[in-house]
């Protein structure tokens, strides 16, 4: 498929030490249809989906509109989508959303990665390239990271880079057609300056 990037689309681009992350356009469809295809069984028991609902369709225009979605989100600053790129190849997301300003300053951070490149500390890599835009950037105050218990790869990452849990919310998001307890994480703006200089030689300064 041959495809052609809207000419006023401007990227925000974050860098780590081995991971780029950029918001995603048309042009990334193809490789982000090749990698969620091979990793279908990877991924799907993970997602949210209502038992009534159909997984989330693939094809273009649905990935186009997602996009659009994404850039009104990040205009508004309601919420902002990463496409993960190791040496320029996708590898993954991770999103920030659900950005409340006021009294609450808080977001919450969710992510997937390749199954050919997880346990490679590409994704604990990106989480901090995220803290450090929600923190530094954002102003936020508190970020927050929803994991169901029994998913251990996802837990591994937010442990790597030492967010705390604050205990198990009962059946609280629908997973797949199922409604599933979730660990509660977060990190405070006062942990993330205690950790900021060591989060960032371990994962970003080498």
């Amino acid at each position: 498929m041959v495809i052609t990037r809207n000419p006023s689309y401007t990227p925000i681009v974050l860098r780590g030490h081995r991971v780029t992350l950029r918001t995603m356009s048309e042009l990334d469809y193809n490789s982000w249809f090749e990698v969620r295809v091979r990793n279908h069984g990877w991924l799907l028991k993970w997602e949210p989906r209502s038992a009534s609902a159909s997984h989330l369709p693939e094809d273009f225009r649905s990935f186009t509109n997602r996009c659009a979605i994404r850039e009104r989100e990040r205009h508004l600053g309601t919420g902002f989508g990463f496409g993960i790129f190791l040496d320029e190849t996708f590898v993954g997301e991770i999103t920030i959303s659900g950005v409340m300003r006021g009294p609450m300053q808080s977001a919450y951070v969710g992510y997937w990665i390749d199954e050919r490149v997880a346990g490679q500390g590409l994704m604990p890599e990106s989480l901090v390239v995220v803290l450090d835009y929600c923190f530094e950037t954002l102003r936020l105050h508190r970020v927050e990271v929803n994991i169901i218990p029994r998913n251990s790869s996802s837990k591994r990452v937010v442990e790597k880079v030492g967010i705390r849990c604050e205990g198990v919310a009962e059946r609280y998001l629908e997973i797949d057609g199922a409604w599933e307890d979730h660990a509660r994480y977060a990190i405070t703006v006062e942990e993330w300056n205690d950790k900021v200089e060591d989060l960032r030689a371990r994962f970003l300064d080498r």
